[in-house]
C-alpha cells in the first residue's frame, strides 16, 4: 500500500507544483478526491483483505528463496520462463526474474482469493447470534479469533463487500411452518384449517417448482431478494411517494444551534459535503454488529448523493450520477442552482451562508406554474410520468428539470417556524413532524434521494425517498451532519457561520421555466391528491423521559423486545384485539441485504397480554413476559440470519407471476394487512454524541406514515440510557385510530411493564430483622 500511495501522491504533488497557485491546489485536490481517490480505493478494496504492499513482500520472498537455490514454485517458474517470448534485450537472468515476478503475482492473487473465501465462510456462521447474552461458547471465541485474522487491517467502507455471504434461500417447508405458526393466533379455527390446507397443497406441489427457480436465481444473483424488492415494492408502486413511502428525520429535540436560517443552512450543507467527501474516499468505517464487530453490507451507501427517482408510466427508475457540484434550492416558489464548489474547492460554511442569504433576499416572483411544480412529485406517479414526457422533455423546462434531478441533493428553505417551542410544545412538535413528512405538498422534491429542510427559525430536518436505501443509511448521514454542525463547525457569538467570504463567488442561478396552462392544470390535480393525503395524516411525536434503555436492562430484557411487547399490550388495550404486526429487521449481514419482517405478534406475546389484563399473579406474568421476549429475540435473529418468512414468500410469489401460475396460498399471504407497522431507528454513532456533558443535544429520530388506512405506524429510537422517542402515525379518516390516544396507551404499557419486571426492593424492616439475627449468630 505504501508504494501505491506514493505513486498517487507523487502525481498529486506534481500537479500542484505545476499549477503553482492556491486555486490550482484546490482544483487538483478536488480532482484527486473525485477521480484518483476512487481508483486507488478500488484497487485497495479489490485486493482486500490483503494490501497492495503485500505483493512486494511476496515477490521479495520468492526472489530470496530463489537466491538460496531452492525452487518454491516446484518447477512453475521454469515453465513460465519457457513460454516467455524470446528477446535479445533480456538476459537469462532477467527472464528468470520476470518469471519469478509473474509467479509471485499469481501466488499473491491465489492467497487473496483463499483468504477472501475463508472469510466468506467464516461470516456465514451465525451461531454466535443465538447464544445467551454474556455467555460466549468456545466455538464462537475461536470463530471470532479467525475472523480477526482473516479480516485484515484498516478496512475501507466497501472492503468487506466481496467477502460477505449470499442470502440463503430457506426451505419451503420451514417457511410454511413458520408462517402457519405466526398466523394461528389471528385466525379462527375454520380460517386456520382452511389456510393450513392451502399451505400444504402449495408446499407439496407448486412450491417446490417455484423454489427450484428461486435457487437458480440465488446462484447467480448477489442477493435473490433485493432487486425484486426494490422494483416491485417501491419502483412499481403507482401511488404517491409522499406519506406512503418517503420518511423523515428530525433535528435536535431541545436545541436550535442558531436562529439564523442562512447560517444553519451553511453549516448543514457543508457538513453534507464533508460526509460525501468521506464517502467518496471510503473513509467512513464499515458498519458492524456491536460486540463481535461483524461487518454489515455497505452497498446502499453508493446512492446517497447525486441520485433521483425518475417517474415512468409502468415503473419508475433510479438514476445515480458519479458526481454533482451543486444543489437545487427551493424558496418561495422559486428554484435556484447553488454551486457548492468554486475554483475546484469546497465552499466554506460562511460562503454557503452568504449564498443562501442571497436566495432569501431575492425579491423576484415565481413564474406561472413554478410555485407548485413539485406537487407533481407528491401525487400519483402516472400523471407525473405523462407530464414529464409531454412538458419537460425539451427546451428550457428540460434543462431546469435536469438541474434538479442531477443535483447532489435538494434543499427547501421554509418560511415557517418549527420545533418544540411556544405555549404548545407538544402540539408544535407534532406539526414539525408533519411538516417534514409532507410540507405543503409542493415545497419538497420527493423524487430526490433526500431533501434537506431548513426553517425560518434555524430548525432543520430531512425528507428521504425510500427505494434507494433503508432508513439506517440516511440516519448515519444525519447523525454525522447534526454533530459536525454543532460540535465541529460551530457558530460565532452572533449566530453566523465561521470564516470569510471570497469576493469572486458567482451568485446562485435562478432556474427558468415555461409551464403552459395545461401543465398547470396537471400540477393542480396532483396537488389536490397530495393535499387530501396529507390532511388525512394524524401524527404524534412522543418523547419519553421517564426511563430508557438503562431501566430496561436492569430487568434483564432486550430493549427492543420490551418495546415490541409493550406495543402489543398498547394495541390490545386500544382496539380490544391483536393484529398482524410488522417490525423491520435488517439483513445486511449478507451481500446487498436490505430488510426482513419480524412478525412481532406471537402466541407467546398474546398469552402474556391476556394474562396481564386478566389479573394473573406477578410471578405468572413475569414468566410469560420473559417467554414472549425470548420468542421475539429468536424471531429477530432468524430474520437477520436469513430465516425470515415474508421475503421468501414474496420472491416465490414473483416467480409464480413470471411463470403465469396462480397460488391461492401466496395470494392470500401477500394480501394480508399490516395494521401495526413498526421500526426502530438505531443510534449508530454513539461516539459523536455526548449525552453526559450535552444532554440537550438529543436527536429525536424520525418517522413514517401509516401503512394501512385503519392502522398505525410506529417508529422509535432509544437515546442513551434514559430516553425513548416515539413517532406515531395514523389517519383521521379512520374512526378507530387516534395517534395521541395510542401514544398514551404505549406510554402506560411501557410503565406497566417496567413496574412488573423491575426487581422488587427488599422490605427495610425485614432487612433490619435479618441483620440483627445475623449479628446475634456472630456473637
Amino acid at each position: 500500500m505504501f508504494i501505491f500511495n506514493v505513486y498517487f501522491y507523487f502525481i498529486f504533488l506534481m500537479s500542484v507544483i505545476l499549477t503553482d497557485s492556491p486555486a490550482g491546489f484546490h482544483s487538483v485536490s478536488f480532482v484527486y478526491s473525485v477521480h484518483l481517490s476512487p481508483v486507488q480505493n478500488n484497487v485497495i478494496t479489490g485486493v482486500y483483505p490483503a494490501s497492495p504492499s503485500s505483493w512486494l513482500f511476496v515477490v521479495i520472498a520468492i526472489l530470496a528463496t530463489m537466491y538460496t537455490r531452492s525452487d518454491p514454485s516446484m518447477g512453475l517458474i521454469a515453465k513460465i520462463q519457457e513460454h516467455l517470448p524470446v528477446s535479445d534485450s533480456l538476459s537469462v537472468q532477467c527472464r528468470t526474474v520476470v518469471s519469478a515476478v509473474l509467479f509471485s503475482t499469481l501466488l499473491w492473487f491465489s492467497l487473496i482469493f483463499t483468504m477472501r473465501l475463508c472469510l466468506k465462510q467464516l461470516l456465514s456462521y451465525h451461531g454466535w447470534m443465538f447464544e445467551q447474552h454474556g455467555k460466549v461458547s468456545n466455538t464462537t471465541k475461536i470463530w471470532a479469533a479467525m475472523v480477526r485474522i482473516f479480516s485484515g487491517r484498516q478496512p475501507l467502507l466497501y472492503s468487506y463487500q466481496g467477502s460477505l455471504p449470499n442470502l440463503p434461500v430457506p426451505a419451503v417447508k420451514d417457511t410454511v411452518k413458520r408462517y402457519l405458526e405466526s398466523a394461528r393466533l389471528l385466525m379462527s379455527d375454520a380460517e386456520y384449517e382452511r389456510m393450513t390446507t392451502l399451505a400444504k397443497e402449495f408446499e407439496s406441489s407448486l412450491g417446490n417448482r417455484l423454489q427450484w427457480y428461486l435457487k437458480l436465481k440465488a446462484m447467480w444473483a448477489s442477493n435473490y431478494v433485493s432487486d425484486w424488492w426494490e422494483e416491485y415494492v417501491y419502483l412499481r408502486g403507482r401511488g404517491p411517494l409522499m406519506v406512503n413511502s418517503n420518511y423523515y428525520g428530525m433535528d435536535f429535540l431541545y436545541v436550535t444551534p442558531t436562529p439564523i436560517q442562512a447560517a444553519r443552512a451553511g453549516n448543514t450543507l457543508h457538513a453534507c459535503l464533508l460526509y460525501r467527501r468521506k464517502l467518496n474516499r471510503e473513509e467512513i468505517k464499515p458498519s458492524r454488529v456491536p460486540v463481535l464487530n461483524v461487518p454489515l453490507c455497505a452497498a446502499q451507501c453508493e446512492r446517497i448523493f447525486n441520485t433521483t427517482r425518475i417517474p415512468g408510466e409502468e415503473t419508475d427508475s433510479l438514476i445515480h450520477w458519479q458526481d454533482s457540484e451543486y444543489v437545487a434550492v427551493f424558496h418561495r416558489g422559486r428554484y435556484f442552482r447553488l454551486w457548492l464548489y468554486h475554483a475546484g474547492r469546497m465552499l466554506s460554511p460562511r460562503e454557503i451562508e452568504h449564498q443562501i442569504q442571497h436566495i432569501l433576499d431575492d425579491p423576484s416572483p415565481p413564474v406561472p406554474g413554478e410555485a407548485k411544480l413539485a406537487a407533481l412529485t407528491a401525487g400519483d406517479r402516472i400523471p407525473w410520468a405523462q407530464a414529464r414526457k409531454e412538458f419537460f422533455s425539451s427546451g428550457v423546462n428540460k434543462r431546469s428539470l435536469d438541474c434538479i434531478e442531477k443535483a447532489a441533493f435538494f434543499v427547501a428553505l421554509d418560511d415557517d417556524e418549527q420545533g418544540m417551542m411556544g405555549d404548545d410544545p407538544a402540539g408544535n412538535l407534532d406539526r414539525y413532524a408533519k411538516s417534514l413528512l409532507h410540507g405543503k405538498c409542493y415545497d419538497r422534491w420527493f423524487d430526490k434521494s433526500f431533501t434537506v429542510v431548513l426553517y425560518k427559525n434555524g430548525k432543520n430536518g430531512l425528507n428521504a425517498e425510500h427505494s434507494w436505501a433503508d432508513a439506517p443509511i440516511m440516519a448515519h448521514v444525519w447523525e454525522y451532519v447534526m454533530t459536525t454542525d454543532c460540535f465541529q463547525l460551530g457558530y460565532t457569538e452572533e449566530g453566523h457561520c465561521k470564516g470569510d467570504v471570497a469576493s469572486s463567488l458567482p451568485p446562485p442561478t435562478r432556474l427558468t421555466w415555461d409551464i403552459p396552462a395545461e401543465c398547470q392544470e396537471r400540477i393542480e390535480r396532483s396537488l389536490a391528491v397530495a393535499q387530501t393525503l396529507a390532511d388525512d395524516v394524524d401524527f404524534h411525536v412522543l418523547p419519553i423521559q421517564d426511563f430508557g434503555k438503562g431501566a430496561i436492562k436492569k430487568c434483564k430484557i432486550s430493549p427492543d423486545a420490551f418495546i415490541q411487547i409493550a406495543l402489543q399490550l398498547a394495541y390490545y388495550r386500544n382496539r380490544g384485539s391483536f393484529t398482524l404486526t410488522y417490525e423491520a429487521s435488517m439483513t445486511r449481514l449478507f451481500r446487498e441485504g436490505r430488510t426482513e419482517t419480524v412478525r412481532s405478534c406471537t402466541s407467546e406475546s398474546c398469552t402474556f397480554v391476556r394474562a396481564l389484563e386478566g389479573g394473573e399473579s406477578k410471578e405468572v406474568c413475569r414468566h410469560l413476559f420473559r417467554t414472549a421476549a425470548e420468542k421475539h429475540q429468536h424471531l429477530y435473529r432468524m430474520a437477520m440470519t436469513g430465516g425470515g418468512i415474508d421475503r421468501h414468500l414474496f420472491c416465490l410469489y414473483i416467480v409464480s407471476k413470471y411463470l403465469g401460475e396462480e397460488s391461492p396460498f401466496l395470494k392470500e399471504v401477500l394480501s394480508e394487512t399490516w395494521r401495526l407497522s413498526t421500526s426502530q431507528t438505531p443510534l449508530q454513532q454513539v461516539e459523536l454524541f455526548d449525552f453526559v456533558n450535552h444532554p440537550d443535544y438529543t436527536t429525536c429520530g424520525g418517522g413514517f406514515g401509516p401503512v394501512a388506512d385503519d392502522g398505525y405506524g410506529v417508529s422509535y429510537i432509544i437515546i442513551g440510557e434514559n430516553m425513548i422517542n416515539l413517532h406515531i402515525s395514523c389517519k383521521h379518516s379512520c374512526p378507530q385510530t387516534d395517534s395521541h390516544k395510542f401514544g398514551a396507551d404505549i406510554k402506560k404499557a411501557l410503565m406497566d411493564l417496567l413496574e412488573l419486571m423491575s426487581p422488587e426492593k427488599p422490605d427495610p424492616s425485614r432487612a433490619e430483622q435479618n441483620h440483627l439475627k445475623n449479628s446475634k449468630k456472630d456473637l
